[in-house]
């Protein structure tokens, strides 16, 4: 058994901890609570239950199925490893032995999810509930001879939003059987369907009860997430139905510790710590090397084949025998790849993991005894989700969120209780988003004619979009209906639903022409324009083709020293304003605008020590696209202080800008990369300062106006992030960023302070609000 009080005694005689540890949190155990079924369950299923020890169900569990059984839709939002899926499972069983006809689509956000989930009701129900040709995965790995048979005889199919979306419902003719008769619908981990993503998803499930009904369908939707804060409003979003949620958490837990790791100031006047990286590759190494089993939690891919390296070459000289017991799981793998990880470090062959949020989500790899979680994944349901992929037993485990130099994270390291204490977020779509909703109609339309009967799909904005479409002579009217245009031909292969834009670059090696990765046009000219260096399953190649026209990248094998970094310049223009706040003398303004970027340079940067080793131009096209942003005028006592103070204003609102982007995902469920800022001393649409904050996706997922409705505790948390940082002149931990496309120039620390502590005094003041 893991002692984690042994295991924190040893660390701190580690000679690399220099009292990193900066907060404890006892996590206490909790005792199961359990509930009964109103109706009994088939004694068949019950009796499978009985032999696999799991004949007692939790509260939560009983409570969902009874309201399953009474018909009622239901979101069922509980913690990791509470048992939600037997939530909706029995169920299914249940009219699966009632009905021979009943179907059900399980629909799971990554194709991992779906076999883990497969081999599950393997174990558990077939053959003595469901022969083996009654229930298969059909995703993008499912081999063509094998399809149609699933058709034909599948009564249970687990799939993902994607294939869903680009080949079941364009094909639905070819699941007329399916769509008659399906009973449930299943959507797992429903929090993970947030933003463009979950704004998608939202519209691809409109288009799947649009289709039932017009078979004579009418399926009960099942959810399951992680604790979020507005569960019933996020599911009826993502159907457009009604909806009970069960939050009542009845399974036991282990205790776990849950330490603040914040890595050690190594210059305390420009407040410069200790690399996060560096910490992270300790802690993991030191874990592993005492044969813990851990995951390592990284924010993005590269950052995951780094510290994987680095761990392995820390191994290799605390504990050689480990060396080979660590791997890197994330997206952009093939999926035998994964599949072999996740077996691997399910039955023990590995001993860590370093991964992305792939891991975050509930594939069941076994019993870890240790999270390691590389900076503050963005929301504090991110972050239980991730904890909890420790302690998935009873017995007590460890977990680890180092802080990185940012304002976010090093505010939680000085203000834990905030991140204890507080409720979890809202998960944000948007189903009406114009560039999403365009698309999914088009899609709509190819697969049945649409009516004017279909806003209660889609909405009442529908009719304006439609208008739109017919104007731009994608559908043609006729008799009231309205159908595709004979020149489009499968627009669902051109609209991508997890990302904003439908541009793929494929990523080639340059000797064998083998796809190594594709990456979203964004990523692709940060992360892989001419001269960077990327890594690849722990390996750098070096960019040396860059293809606009053909939308392919080369590469070569690397063994550089350094990574890259790009840097971005960007300017945004008022197009409309749609609400209005007003403040004594100033006003905060919510609307769309229209954003163009440059990705100007890269630097390149010696791995560990950052060192920069020079900068190299680069000629890319500028991206635009039209969002929804929130921006706000500077008090003008605030701006006669800064002067008389002699203090630069520029700086100010640059610092200020930085920290507000950095704090918003306190209070929209998002990631920092979803959001994008500008700061400017005079702005050509308003003849005034003003400070931008805008949803970082054409159209909008919602994030500007949550921060437009809690922009007053927006700006008390940035200010505390600035006054508390214990740097002079501003740092990492408060108003320097690491994507400014200036190179953080110009930056006053103290003169962001003044404007907050102005914009707060005159919040105080509100006049009016439209």
């Amino acid at each position: 058994m893991f002692d984690t009080a042994d295991f924190l005694t040893r660390l701190k005689r580690q000679t690399f901890y220099d009292g990193q540890i900066c907060h404890s949190h006892d996590v206490p155990p909790r005792a199961a609570r359990y509930g009964d079924l109103e109706t009994p369950l088939d004694p068949r299923l019950q009796s499978i239950l009985e032999l696999h020890r799991l004949g007692r169900l939790y509260s939560h569990q009983a409570e969902a199925i009874n309201r399953i059984r009474r018909g009622q839709n239901v979101m069922i939002s509980t913690s990791s490893a509470s048992g939600k899926s037997m939530c909706y499972n029995l169920p299914v069983m249940q009219a699966s032995l009632e009905d021979p006809r009943s179907c059900a689509i399980f629909l799971f956000p990554t194709k991992a999810l779906s076999q883990d989930q497969l081999g599950k009701i393997k174990h558990l129900f077939s053959p003595s509930i469901l022969r083996p040709d009654e229930f298969d995965t059909f995703d993008g790995d499912t081999p063509g001879p094998e399809r149609p048979a699933i058709r034909r005889r599948a009564r249970l199919i687990l799939t993902n939003p994607d294939m869903l979306h680009v080949s079941m419902l364009p094909n639905h003719a070819s699941w007329a059987r399916l769509w008659r008769n399906l009973r449930f619908v299943i959507v797992d981990e429903a929090h993970a369907y947030r933003g463009v993503f979950g704004s998608n998803v939202a519209l691809v499930l409109r288009r799947l009860r649009r289709l039932c009904q017009a078979y004579g369908g009418n399926p009960q939707f099942i959810l399951s997430s992680a604790t979020i804060d507005n569960s019933e409003e996020h599911a009826c979003n993502l159907t457009g139905i009604p909806f009970e949620v069960v939050t009542d958490d009845g399974s036991p837990k282990g205790g776990k510790d849950f330490i603040f790791w914040n890595p050690p100031l190594i210059d305390a006047v420009k407040g410069t710590r200790r690399s996060a990286n560096s910490e992270a590759t300790n802690l993991f190494s030191q874990l592993v090397s005492e044969g813990v089993r851990s995951i390592c939690f990284t924010r993005t891919r590269r950052l995951s084949e780094l510290l994987a390296n680095y761990a392995r070459d820390r191994l290799s000289e605390i504990a050689p025998s480990y060396v080979s017991r660590v791997k890197t799981y994330r997206a952009g793998y093939l999926p035998e790849e994964r599949r072999q990880i996740e077996r691997e470090l399910s039955c023990g062959a590995l001993t860590g993991v370093v991964a992305t949020n792939a891991l975050e989500l509930g594939v069941d790899i076994g019993d870890l005894d240790a999270t390691v979680l590389t900076g503050y994944p963005g929301t504090i349901a991110s972050t239980w989700q991730q904890a909890g992929r420790s302690g998935r037993r009873d017995t007590r485990s460890l977990s680890f969120l180092i802080g990185l130099d940012n304002p976010l994270d090093q505010y939680l390291m000085r203000q834990p209780e905030f991140f204890f204490g507080r409720s979890f977020e809202n998960a944000l779509v948007n189903p009406e988003n114009h560039h999403i909703l365009r698309s999914h109609l088009l899609c709509a339309a190819w697969e049945m004619a649409l009516t004017k009967g279909d806003q209660e799909f889609f909405g009442e904005t529908m009719r304006q979009e439609v208008e739109g479409l017919v104007a731009e002579g994608l559908l043609k009217e006729r008799r009231g209906r309205f159908f595709l245009s004979p020149a489009l031909a499968y627009p669902a292969g051109d609209v991508s639903i997890r990302s904003a834009s439908g541009d793929h670059f494929s990523l080639l090696d340059g000797k064998t022409g083998k796809l190594l990765e594709t990456l979203e046009i964004s990523h692709a000219f940060l992360q892989a324009h001419l001269g960077a260096i990327y890594l690849h399953q722990g390996e750098g190649y070096l960019v040396t083709e860059f293809d606009l026209a053909s939308k392919t990248i080369k590469v070569e094998s690397s063994v550089a020293a350094y990574y890259t970094v790009a840097r971005d310049l960007t300017d945004v223009r008022i197009l409309s304003i749609h609400k209005e706040k007003f403040f004594d003398s100033l006003k905060v303004c919510l609307g769309e605008v229209e954003v163009s970027m440059d990705v100007i340079s890269f630097k390149k940067k010696v791995q560990f020590t950052e060192e920069v080793l020079g900068e190299e131009p680069l000629d890319l096209p500028t991206q635009r696209f039209r969002t929804v942003s929130l921006w706000f005028d500077l008090p003008q006592e605030a701006m006669s202080r800064i002067a008389k103070e002699g203090l630069d204003f520029a700086g100010g609102i640059h610092g200020a800008e930085h920290t507000a982007i950095g704090m918003l995902p306190l209070f929209a469920m998002c990631d920092r990369n979803d959001i994008g800022g500008l700061s400017t001393p005079l702005h050509p649409d308003t003849g005034k300062a003003q400070i931008f904050i805008y949803d970082a996706y054409p159209g909008g997922v919602g994030i500007a106006e949550k921060g437009f409705e809690m922009v007053r505790e927006l700006w008390q948390a940035t200010l505390a992030a600035i006054s508390e940082c214990p740097c002079q002149d501003g740092c990492p931990s408060c108003i320097q960023s690491p994507k400014c496309g200036n190179n953080n120039k110009p930056l006053d620390k103290r003169a962001a302070q003044v404007l907050l502590e102005g914009l707060l005094t005159s919040c105080n003041k509100e006049i009016g609000h439209h």
